[in-house]
């Protein structure tokens, strides 16, 4: 099984990776490290993007350390396949739960962007190391997806920590690599402009993390018996009934379509998911 927990570590990894690009964090990155905001520093663009890369790898490693160290601990008890997979399997539906947001139930997340100042305080190798290694970490900045802690678990079920922390660096290469999307803009209406095209993508890369999520459910599910994929095909299905009803109670009964920014009523809602005025 070592294989399969590798391969599914793999695939939520990287659609967690880069889902994560769209954290308020990672959208700060593609506005602060960018051609021409290095260049106005007299800093070399691609220099900080490499520096950036090597934290964020780095940053990967201390993610993929905590599974390597679970791992050791997994293979210590030594699980049955069976036991195992139902593991990894009940982590993907707590994943996928908490994403679809059903009834308000979100594993718990923390809420915080780096310290901007560096960019004024440290050299370009300080403050791209630093902010890459903190990204890399996929913990220690805001946590846009629960498939980051499904892709931690997966690690350490590979039983395997040298697996473990090769997929943590790959996670954190990733990341890190992202910072590199705005290596073609050359002004600030350009910025603007990538901005605008790179949020419309927020969608896409929700529905690959929630799909790839899924595909690993049902690959445990099968491993762990038939009992067990029963149960996803049925979580599945309750889900999907769950959200049917949110989107319809959403769009209320009277037919008049509802503003999620709620400027209607003159309140809005800030990022911690509370009820403020606008303005």
């Amino acid at each position: 099984m070592t294989t399969t927990f590798a391969l599914c570590a793999l695939l939520v990894g990287t659609a967690a990776a880069v889902r994560s690009t769209w954290s308020p964090c990672g959208l700060s990155m593609l506005s602060t490290i960018t051609p021409v905001a290095e260049q106005a520093k007299g800093h070399r663009y691609a220099a900080t993007c490499a520096w950036f890369a090597v934290g964020a790898t780095l940053g990967g490693l201390a993610l993929g350390g905590l599974a390597a160290l679970g791992a050791l601990l997994v293979g210590y008890g030594a699980p049955t396949t069976t036991v195992a997979a139902c593991t990894g399997l009940a982590v993907a539906l707590v994943a996928l739960v908490s994403d679809a947001g059903l009834a308000g139930v979100r594993v718990p997340v923390h809420y915080r962007q780096v310290n901007e100042r560096w960019l004024d305080a440290y050299r370009p190798w300080v403050y791209g190391a630093g902010f890459g290694f903190q990204i890399g970490t996929g913990l220690a900045t805001y946590v846009t997806t629960a498939a980051v802690y499904l892709f931690a678990v997966l690690g350490a079920l590979t039983c395997d920590p040298w697996v473990a922390l090769a997929l943590g660096g790959g996670f954190g290469l990733v990341r890190g690599l992202a910072v590199t999307l705005t290596r073609r803009v050359t002004s600030p209406q350009e910025l603007l402009e990538f901005h605008r095209r790179f949020a419309a993508g927020l969608p896409w890369a929700e529905r690959a993390v929630g799909a790839s999520t899924a595909a690993v459910a049902v690959v445990l599910a099968l491993a762990a018996g038939p009992a067990a994929a029963l149960a996803v095909a049925a979580v599945a299905v309750v889900t999907a009934g769950a959200r049917l009803v949110v989107l319809l109670r959403a769009q209320g009964t009277s037919g008049t379509e509802v503003d999620p920014t709620g400027a209607a009523s003159g309140r809005s809602v800030d990022d911690r998911g509370r009820s403020v005025p606008v303005g």
